[in-house]
């Protein structure tokens, strides 16, 4: 199969030996001892697969581009799918380099893993600028949201499917004559499919004018969390990995069940920091409260209540009002709910430390391992 990799060079990852799980690798066949360097180098290689990957679609035959319609897909592109910490995209990368145990990657492997990252980076655009339309967001990034950016407005939707199609253009040009292609597209099929269920179950627990706090609880949170972002954020990466591997995904049921649980694990993290991170650091200001969102800590509140306590959380609770939901912030602080978080999350580390070791594959053990270290204590 014929691979374009201009811009990439000689471009070859040595994958480092598994004592020494490291995330960090070296595109250049000189050796690079920084860790931080080296995932410098790996984030420099994976932006000039980007380049080749938009470069690509601009210039797609099924759609005569203008200058002016190329102009707007392609600062769209930019500011959508560029623009976040890409550590979905990367984790393709770094999980296959785990999976092969120590030997060089191709550079045929190097853009292909690449190129997988960059499809999940797609995917994450494509749900978050739809996401940001139905939440009524104002930041994302610490940027307008796309739709609020002057003359996009509800073009955004459009754009929005345009990121969708536009995955699976990247794969049908680049792994179309690969084993495992009809395995991807149904992966990604039905990744999709899972996180748009879980986006409606979270949509339909909020309808204006229907707001009951009563109906919330940590099995419904789970439900939505489990679907709406763990499959695509945690599992999907993996997946990736595993196939460019030469492995059947039926075969790993078990690696998907603490992925899942790490993705939950993830976004009890992103409803406590939406609540009381610093936006500048986070890079977004929270509106979970303003929402109504079944948040965790909301769901945490509801358990620890008083009666009176009770009655703040439903007099204040999904206001947009700063007076509301300060008054829904005191609440959170006089239950102790950074302190109720910080004891989850010592847990549930322990227990997803536990349930890795177990592992018969080292390998894997590996892989889940680097994606837990990047969500540990993490603040934004």
């Amino acid at each position: 199969m014929s691979v374009s990799c201009r811009n990439l060079g000689k471009t070859i990852i040595k994958a480092r030996p598994l004592h020494q799980r490291r995330l960090g690798v070296s595109i250049y066949r000189r050796r690079i001892q920084s860790s931080s360097s080296m995932e410098a180098d790996l984030k420099s290689t994976f932006l000039n697969v980007y380049s080749v990957l938009k470069s690509d679609l601009l210039h797609d035959p099924s759609f005569e581009f203008t200058d002016e319609s190329r102009l707007w897909v392609e600062r769209m592109l930019d500011y959508n799918v560029r623009g976040g910490k890409l550590n979905r995209g990367l984790s393709v990368v770094d999980s296959f380099k785990l999976l092969k145990e120590g030997k060089d990657l191709t550079e045929q492997e190097v853009f292909l893993s690449c190129a997988l990252g960059w499809c999940i980076e797609w995917l994450q655009a494509y749900f978050l600028v739809l996401d940001d339309i139905m939440d009524n967001s104002v930041t994302r990034r610490g940027q307008p949201c796309w739709f609020r950016v002057p003359q996009v407005g509800m073009v955004a939707i459009n754009d929005g499917i345009l990121l969708r199609n536009h995955i699976h253009r990247i794969l049908k040009k680049h792994f179309r004559g690969m084993p495992y292609y009809v395995d991807l597209v149904d992966l990604f099929n039905e990744v999709e499919l899972q996180t748009a269920c879980g986006q409606m179950i979270d949509l339909i627990t909020t309808f204006e004018g229907e707001k009951d706090l009563s109906k919330y609880s940590l099995s419904i949170h789970r439900r939505i969390v489990q679907y709406k972002t763990a499959y695509y954020s945690f599992y999907l990466p993996v997946a990736c990995a595993l196939l460019m591997a030469g492995e059947n995904l039926e075969n790993h049921i078990d690696v998907k069940n603490v992925l899942v649980d790490m993705g939950i694990y993830f976004q009890v993290q992103d409803d406590y920091l939406d609540c009381f991170a610093d936006p500048e650091t986070l890079g977004k200001i929270g509106t979970d409260i303003e929402d109504f969102k079944c948040s965790w800590l909301v769901v945490k509140a509801l358990e620890r209540c008083s009666e009176e306590q009770t009655k703040i959380l439903y007099e204040n609770y999904g206001k947009a009002d700063p007076s509301n939901v300060a008054k829904v912030k005191d609440l959170y602080k006089e239950l102790d709910l950074e302190g109720v978080f910080m004891e989850y999350e010592s847990k549930s580390y322990e227990k997803l430390m536990g349930v890795i070791e177990g592992h018969k594959s080292t390998a894997i053990q590996a892989v889940l391992k680097s994606f837990l270290a990047k969500i540990y204590k993490r603040q934004k």
